[in-house]
Order: C-alpha cells, then sequence, then structure tokens
C-alpha cells in the first residue's frame, strides 16, 4: 500500500482546476496529474455545476501532492498564502519566472513574489539568499536584504554582491 501524505494543500478555483494543474505540471519536473473527480447530479441545487463537470484534480509538483478544486467564485486567491520555489541556479529562477509569471499579474511582482494567471502567489527565491540569512542578522545580510527589496525578479549575482559588500 502507498503512503499517503498527510497533509495535503486545496487550492480552489472557480472552474479551472484542471486547467490549472495541468499548467503547473507542465512546469516543473518530477510531476503528473493523479485522479479527476466529476461532480455528479447529487447537490446540484447547492453547487450549481452540471453532471460530469470536473470536480477535484489531485496533482503532484516535485514530490509535494495538491488537490485543484472547482468550487465556484466564491472565494479569491490573495497573498495570504504563497508557494515557495527554492531554485539553485539562475537559470532555475529564470525558468519559474517566466513560465508561472506568463499572464499573470505584473503588477504583484516583488522581491521574488509573483502572481500567476490563476491569482496564486509563489516565491520564486534561491537557495544561496537563504544561506545569506540563516546566520542571522549582519552587515552582509542587511546588504542582501536591501538589495533584495529592490528587485521583482531575484537575482543571485546581485545579490551575492551586495551581501559580500561589493555592490
Amino acid at each position: 500500500m502507498a503512503n499517503v501524505q498527510k497533509i495535503t494543500p486545496c487550492l480552489w478555483f472557480d472552474s479551472q482546476a484542471e486547467e490549472a494543474a495541468k499548467f503547473y505540471v507542465s512546469i516543473f519536473k518530477n510531476s503528473r496529474i493523479g485522479a479527476i473527480t466529476h461532480f455528479g447530479k447529487e447537490g446540484f441545487d447547492i453547487h450549481g455545476r452540471p453532471a460530469g463537470s470536473v470536480l477535484t484534480v489531485t496533482f503532484v509538483l516535485e514530490g509535494q501532492e495538491f488537490t485543484a478544486l472547482n468550487g465556484g467564485p466564491h472565494f479569491k486567491f490573495t497573498e495570504a498564502i504563497s508557494l515557495g520555489v527554492n531554485c539553485n541556479s539562475q537559470a532555475e529562477i529564470d525558468h519559474f519566472w517566466e513560465k508561472l509569471g506568463a499572464g499573470g499579474d505584473p503588477k504583484a511582482q516583488q522581491c521574488g513574489w509573483l502572481k500567476d494567471r490563476y491569482g496564486l502567489s509563489w516565491q520564486i527565491v534561491p537557495k544561496a539568499l537563504q544561506e545569506m540569512y540563516k546566520a542571522g542578522v549582519s552587515a552582509k545580510s542587511e546588504r542582501a536584504m536591501g538589495a533584495m527589496l529592490q528587485m521583482k525578479k531575484l537575482d543571485i549575482a546581485t545579490l551575492q554582491k551586495a551581501y559580500d559588500g561589493a555592490a
């Protein structure tokens, strides 16, 4: 019997759950679509969705399982929740920034954060930045923070220069 992930984030969409899941799976390696469930006739007076339309889609991104739910227009994503993508290189940052940001809100881009076409917020962050901050507040980490606050998409080389005092 396969292990079941104990906690699975559920992402509420109006009616784009399957489209969004396919979009996310197309961007991340080691990802796949799982089970797709559909509405039946029961509960139509509550949910208003036609029988046979998609109810939920499970999908996996880099080993993390998610559920996408077609719950209707009642709730929207806010910046109060975001998904972090830890990147090993500038090429990875560039890839995820371009792919996840395509069709998203360019005004919502700041300090490595972006909002995708579905309104979901993502943090595209270099692991190197985490290393700069993990030792605590210092003159070096303060310089890196100052540089980061001026950026939309994060640039590892610029952050490293600031951290090293070479900027």
